[in-house]
């Protein structure tokens, strides 16, 4: 590659992408953060210096996605795997029912285990098509004493997403938002609860946040494990046990060079741009074809195919002798991924672009 540090292009869905400049920061305080003589990743969590970074952290991240007050911000462990059980754990506090949208592995593993803790039903899957679409769904095709209804906002392995915000009327909506976001604003009156897995497009994999209404923090049954509380973590700020310290600190250099640089709206923007000219690649090509419905197509993760298996792995392995990476497609479906995430610049899908009009053109 012709960048200074000889880096390629990382289309990985995750661990993925991080914003060079972030990495720079990073780089520069890895041994001395700000004069304090030591490492982010020797620092006392208990430390004052600490204390700043997580709090930083979480007023940065307020302000990018205009949090209301009346929501708390989690710094957790676990990955997404412990929010399949927390959020049934901690939200089915009245009829014990749940209503989940079924629309890729992710929301069926939610779905899965959710089913330990209560009555879950799923009230609509796309699994009929491979996960290719979204369903429709109105506020009706919910239980109207359901405690909660689940949805995977942004479908990594599939390459699809919500082209609209379910109405569940006054139900709490939860929303998995792990591979989406910091890609968009976010409409609170939509939404009581929504979680990331920040390994996506936030920052190294270890820390999961959840953001959740504070009325719904404090109804865990009795008996429920200590870590496993949304109360014990906003009681101690995220701070009950030892946190992911490192992750976090890299998430909130993130968050400062978000709204450094535009904020959530300025990386909408150029999304679009990224995940349009993508498409239009594709959409314009006799060998290479999307496999998710126009309308319900993830800006984040681009999924396509040739069709013919061999020649997927064929242009994977010439992408990566070109220096772009990770685009094999997932284990599970197979064809090509191209995870587009805020930090990827709009040069690596250019990139992409050319390699595959020139590889589609020696295919003639």
């Amino acid at each position: 590659m012709s960048n200074k540090y000889d880096r390629v292009f990382n289309f990985s869905a995750g661990p993925s992408v991080l914003p060079l400049e972030v990495l720079e920061n990073v780089q520069k305080d890895l041994l001395n953060y700000k004069g304090t003589g030591q490492s982010v990743m020797e620092m006392s969590h208990r430390s004052a210096e600490y204390q700043k970074i997580i709090d930083e952290a979480e007023a940065d991240l307020r302000t990018l996605l205009n949090i209301p007050d009346d929501y708390s911000v989690l710094f957790l462990q676990g990955g997404g795997t412990l929010q399949f059980s927390m959020v049934p754990i901690n939200l089915l506090r009245n009829s014990k029912k749940a209503d989940y949208i079924v629309t890729g592995q992710w929301a069926k593993k939610a779905y899965k285990e959710a089913c330990k803790f209560g009555d879950i039903r799923c009230v609509a899957s796309s699994e009929d098509k491979t996960f290719s679409y979204i369903p429709k769904v109105s506020k009706e095709d919910f239980r109207e004493d359901a405690d909660y209804v689940y949805i995977c906002y942004n479908n990594t392995i599939y390459g699809s997403k919500f082209p609209y915000i379910p109405d569940t009327g006054d139900i709490p909506l939860v929303a998995d938002m792990s591979s989406c976001i910091l890609s968009e604003e976010i409409d609170w009156s939509k939404f009581a609860c929504v979680w990331a897995g920040a390994q996506k497009n936030v920052a190294p994999a270890g820390v999961t946040i959840v953001i959740i209404r504070k009325d719904l923090i404090g109804h865990a049954p009795e008996g429920t494990p200590v870590y496993l509380d949304y109360k014990i973590h906003d009681e101690k700020g995220s701070m009950y046990n030892t946190p992911p310290c490192f992750s976090i600190y890299v998430a909130g250099e993130v968050f400062k060079y978000l709204l450094a640089n535009g904020g959530v709206k300025a990386m909408h923007e150029k999304d679009i741009r990224k995940a349009q000219k993508l498409y239009d690649a594709i959409d314009e090509s006799s060998l290479f074809k999307g496999t998710v419905e126009k309308e319900d197509r993830s800006l984040m993760n681009v999924t396509f195919v040739t069709g013919d298996p061999d020649l997927d792995k064929e242009f994977i392995a010439l992408a990566k002798e070109n220096g772009l990476i990770n685009l094999k497609g997932h284990r599970s479906v197979g064809g090509l991924r191209a995870s587009i995430y805020n930090a990827m610049p709009e040069e690596g899908v250019d990139a992409l672009i050319d390699l595959m009009k020139k590889f589609e053109a020696e295919k003639k």
